[in-house]
C-alpha cells in the first residue's frame, strides 16, 4: 500500500475541509477503496498506486475550484469527481471567466460544465435555447450574459418575458396595478437582476426601458433589435406563442430561451411551443441548443434529490 502526501499551502484547511471535515467525507464517498485521513494542513492517502493517481489529480481539480470560487460543497464535489475528461475539454477557457461584477463585490461566473457551454453558446451564436430542470442556472446565467452585453455596449436594451401561463395570461383577477399584477410572474428574473444591478441604477434601467420585463403576451407586434432577449419558462409557451416571440428577432439582436420540458403547465393536450421549436430548429445553422442535467444543480442539494426522484417517477408513467 501506497501513501500520498498533500498538504494545503495557499488556501484555509477550515474552510476546504468544511464544518466538522464534511467536505472530506463527501470526497471519501468516491474513493472507497482509498484511506483518506485529513489532520491540519496535510491529507494523507493510502492506496494503490492508479487509484492514488486519480485521488491526486481529481484533488488538484478541487483546489482549483476553491481558489476560483472561494467554496467547495457537496454538489460541486460530486460535479467534479463525477465529470469526465471529455467535460473538461468541452468548454473555452474564457467560459469560466467572470460574467460580471455583481452587487456587493459578488462574482457571478458560468460554475459548472454546461454552464460553461451556455456561456460559449451565446458568444457564438445568436438564439440559443438553454434547455434542463429547476435549478440548473439557465435564467441566472442568462440574464447576467445579458447584464454583461449592456455594460459592453453590445445590445441597448434587455428585454425579459415569460408566459403568465399560471393565470392564462389574464390577470385581470388579481389586485393592483398592471406592475403589481406581473411581478409574480416576473420575480426570478427581478431576483437575478438584483444580483447583478444596484436598486438605484435597475429602477432607473425599468424607468427608462433600458430594462424591460413583461409577459409573452406583451411582445406581439414588436421588432426587438438592439436588445438581449430572454424567454424564460419557454416550456409553458403554445405553438403560435413561441413562433411569435422566435419571429420578432431583429437587427443585433441575442435570443435566450430557457425551459424545462418536464415541467409543463399548459393545459392538457396542448403541445409546448418549446418541445416543438427543439425538433424543428434543431438542425438550423446559427441556433445552439444546450441541455443541462442534475449535474448543473447549484441550488440546495436536496433539490437534485428532487429531480432524480420524480424522474424516476415519470420513467414509470
Amino acid at each position: 500500500m501506497k501513501e500520498l502526501l498533500i498538504e494545503l499551502t495557499e488556501i484555509s484547511p477550515r474552510d476546504f475541509f468544511g464544518q466538522q471535515n464534511e467536505n472530506i467525507d463527501a470526497i471519501k464517498k468516491y474513493f472507497p477503496k482509498l484511506k483518506i485521513v485529513a489532520r491540519g494542513s496535510k491529507i494523507r492517502v493510502y492506496g494503490d498506486d492508479e487509484l492514488l493517481e486519480e485521488f491526486g489529480r481529481r484533488f488538484k481539480m478541487l483546489t482549483e475550484h476553491y481558489v476560483k470560487y472561494n467554496k467547495l460543497d457537496e454538489n460541486s464535489i460530486e460535479r467534479l469527481l463525477m465529470s469526465t475528461p471529455k467535460d473538461d475539454l468541452s468548454s473555452s477557457e474564457s467560459s469560466g471567466e467572470v460574467i460580471v461584477h455583481g452587487v456587493s463585490g459578488r462574482l457571478i461566473k458560468a460554475q459548472t460544465v454546461n454552464q460553461r457551454k451556455l456561456v460559449d453558446a451565446v458568444r457564438k451564436t445568436d438564439m440559443v435555447f438553454a434547455i434542463g430542470p429547476a435549478g440548473t442556472g439557465k435564467t441566472y446565467t442568462g440574464v447576467a450574459l445579458a447584464v454583461k452585453a449592456l455594460k459592453d455596449k453590445k445590445v441597448k436594451r434587455i428585454i425579459l418575458t415569460r408566459p403568465a401561463v399560471e393565470a392564462g395570461e389574464n390577470l385581470g383577477f388579481l389586485p393592483g396595478d398592471l406592475k403589481e399584477k406581473l411581478d409574480p410572474y416576473m420575480q426570478p428574473l427581478y431576483d437575478a437582476l438584483r444580483d447583478m444591478i444596484t436598486p438605484e441604477k435597475l429602477a432607473l434601467y425599468i424607468e427608462n426601458g433600458t430594462i424591460q420585463i413583461a409577459p409573452l403576451a406583451f411582445m406581439r407586434g414588436r421588432t426587438l433589435d438592439h436588445a438581449f432577449v430572454i424567454l424564460d419558462e419557454g416550456q409553458n409557451t403554445t405553438h403560435a406563442q413561441m413562433k411569435m416571440f422566435l419571429t420578432r428577432m431583429g437587427k443585433n439582436a441575442q435570443f435566450l430561451i430557457t425551459g424545462d420540458p418536464g415541467q409543463i403547465d399548459l393545459p392538457r393536450r396542448t403541445v409546448s411551443g418549446l418541445k416543438e421549436a427543439l425538433l424543428v430548429l434543431q438542425n438550423v445553422e446559427g441556433i445552439s441548443i444546450i441541455h443541462l442535467d442534475d449535474k448543473d444543480v447549484i441550488r440546495h442539494k436536496l433539490v437534485k434529490k428532487v429531480i432524480e426522484a420524480y424522474k424516476g417517477l415519470e420513467h414509470q408513467n
